[in-house]
């Protein structure tokens, strides 16, 4: 229905639970993965019904040595406590990976915000972490690099990956964006600051047919009073601001994509209004039904 009707699902999510990332599943694109403060959840019919997949503390769970380990699937930000985890089997079971986050940074804890995964060697998983900068595995989670090389700032808001040669790996902070293309080892600044209409950088999402597509949410603050969504069709190089049908009422905090069909966009504000292109940005609609805070979306296809 692309936005046109909505559902509420209150089970199997207890009373007030807070959901911070949704991720659907590579290979099932009817699977989605929903993670909060009460727990991991999952969900095997596009959301219609779900059910627990991990307790309150998934990273007090163990899993098998790093000698038996397969590549693993997915993986998610734990926000209870501190840490990341992933799942070798489906969801079914899940443990905490070895990433050496810091304990403590400016605004408090640091937390994860993005995780990416290459999609062609599943062994290659990236993680942002706001304050801490971007880490890198490359061997299905059992080590992580900490890769620091040109990036200044580790407010890390988001990542995301380009399947060009050499792959790009994107990653949105605080007040710029950086581009690597060499796995990370360096960084350089896109300079955004003289390009965006808005300093405050968050949602980044790679057109899925088109490499060199990018789009991007910008703001005044985290809950600056409007927003815009942003396009470069040169990786980055230059940007244009796409028409919203009306002005969002708040930054534009991310932006969700399907392979399933690279041209539909689905971008939304930190204060609960979505927006959907069907023609790769160049018209959008505003769904009907606007929401409270808005962390994360997904679409999938029917």
């Amino acid at each position: 229905m692309a936005g046109k009707s909505w559902t509420r699902h209150r089970a199997p999510f207890p009373l007030n639970s807070r959901i911070q990332a949704l991720v659907t599943h590579p290979t099932e694109p009817h699977t989605v993965f929903a993670a909060g403060d009460t727990g991991l959840f999952v969900s095997h019919n596009a959301g219609a019904r779900g059910s627990a997949s991990a307790p309150r503390d998934p990273c007090r769970r163990s899993g098998r040595s790093p000698s038996t380990r397969s590549i693993p699937r997915f993986c998610l930000p734990a926000r209870v406590p501190l840490g990341f985890i992933g799942s070798r089997d489906g969801g079914r079971n899940w443990e905490k990976l070895a990433v050496d986050i810091a304990q403590e940074c400016s605004i408090g804890v640091p937390f994860v915000t993005g995780v990416v995964v290459d999609p062609d060697d599943h062994r290659i998983v990236w993680v942002a972490v706001e304050i801490d900068g971007v880490f890198r595995s490359q061997d299905g989670g059992d080590t992580w690099a900490h890769l620091e090389a040109g990036l200044y700032d580790p407010d890390i808001h988001a990542l995301a990956i380009a399947t060009t040669q050499p792959k790009r790996v994107y990653a949105s902070t605080a007040r710029e964006m950086f581009v690597s293309e060499n796995q990370g080892e360096s960084w350089k600044p896109l300079g955004i600051k003289n390009k965006w209409p808005l300093p405050y950088a968050r949602g980044i999402a790679v057109k899925a047919d088109e490499p060199g597509v990018l789009f991007a949410g910008c703001g005044e603050t985290t809950t600056g009073e409007k927003g815009f969504v942003l396009r470069s069709t040169d990786f980055g190089a230059t940007w244009e601001i796409l028409s919203l049908p009306t002005q969002a009422n708040a930054t534009i905090w991310g932006l969700a994509t399907h392979p399933a069909d690279g041209s539909r966009i689905v971008a939304f504000s930190l204060f609960g209004e979505v927006y959907v292109t069907e023609d790769a940005g160049a018209s959008w609609r505003k769904i009907a039904r606007e929401f409270g805070e808005i962390r994360a979306a997904v679409w999938m296809p029917n």
